[in-house]
């Protein structure tokens, strides 16, 4: 076992669970989290010009299907254009992939949540259709959120505090913060294993069934001790990292161009990492930082 993920010598504070993974559960959610982004990108691959967003957003979920997943955290969501920046969003069904239809030089954004066997991956993959140099501005800058993230994670500073520090570097970079849009403003939420069980592919507002129990026995659960699984900058994110896995989600926009990528971070009793480097969105960065 990484030294990484051993006990430490400081039990953690009362109340704040210990990590409850081991490797065999990290390798799996790595897995899952690798064939959503491969999955992602066979499609990106097939985007050209005139297909919708609803066609994307059911071709990503084709290719999931295919390569074994069993059912969804939520469904795959495809947005177009300026629906990457979240403009004039203000209903969940507006999250919904629509008829937008995509043309030269514009962006999108593919999100989606498989599970297989119970363990589950949420990832956002940023992409364009020929040329943008906003695009390529924002998605440059987006290392620096990741490494942003994880620094501050791993000084243990209160989630809430962590969320602002990332609006002050978007301010700094004079973009926008759109993943304040998402319902309860979350930049990340918590993410653990699920028990399926048939049917499968049921959903409300776009969330599986068995998420929206397993969120609400979470979200009890965590409230007991003064914890949210959703990470917002609210009140209910005043509390240090919570031991587990993270999926964490920066979405930041200029003007009508929006961005994001969206991974597994891994908090640990005394330390974070995130769970894999071979991701498109960490290589681009090591490609642009090359040049």
């Amino acid at each position: 076992m990484s030294t990484r993920l051993q006990a430490p010598a400081v039990r953690p504070p009362r109340g704040i669970p210990a990590f409850a993974f081991d490797e065999v559960d990290l390798d799996r959610f790595r897995e899952v989290q690798r064939l959503a982004y491969r999955c992602a990108e066979r499609v990106a691959a097939w985007i050209e010009p005139g297909v919708t967003e609803r066609q994307t957003a059911a071709r990503l979920r084709r290719e999931l299907v295919a390569d074994g997943v069993q059912d969804f955290f939520h469904i795959p969501f495809a947005w177009f254009g300026d629906r990457t920046a979240f403009r004039g969003f203000h209903t969940p069904l507006q999250f919904f992939a629509g008829n937008r239809r995509m043309v030269e030089g514009m962006p999108y954004i593919l999100d989606c949540a498989p599970i297989v066997d119970g363990y589950t991956a949420d990832i956002g993959y940023a992409g364009k259709l020929g040329e943008n140099a906003v695009w390529d501005r924002i998605v440059a800058d987006l290392g620096e959120y990741r490494d942003l993230i994880l620094r501050e994670v791993r000084q243990r500073k209160p989630l809430d505090e962590v969320y602002r520090a990332v609006d002050a570097l978007i301010a700094t970079h004079g973009y926008d913060n759109r993943h304040k849009v998402y319902p309860g403003r979350v930049i990340g939420h918590q993410v653990t294993r699920v028990t399926l069980r048939r049917p499968v592919g049921v959903n409300v507002l776009g969330f599986g069934v068995r998420t929206l129990r397993t969120l609400g026995r979470e979200l009890i659960g965590e409230r007991l001790h003064g914890r949210s699984p959703l990470w917002a900058d609210g009140r209910a994110s005043r509390h240090v990292p919570t031991p587990g896995l993270w999926a964490v989600e920066p979405h930041i926009a200029l003007r009508d161009v929006g961005a994001k990528f969206e991974e597994l971070l891994v908090v640990t009793d005394d330390d974070a990492h995130w769970l894999d480097d071979d991701l498109p969105h960490v290589h681009r960065v090591r490609k642009a930082a090359r040049r």
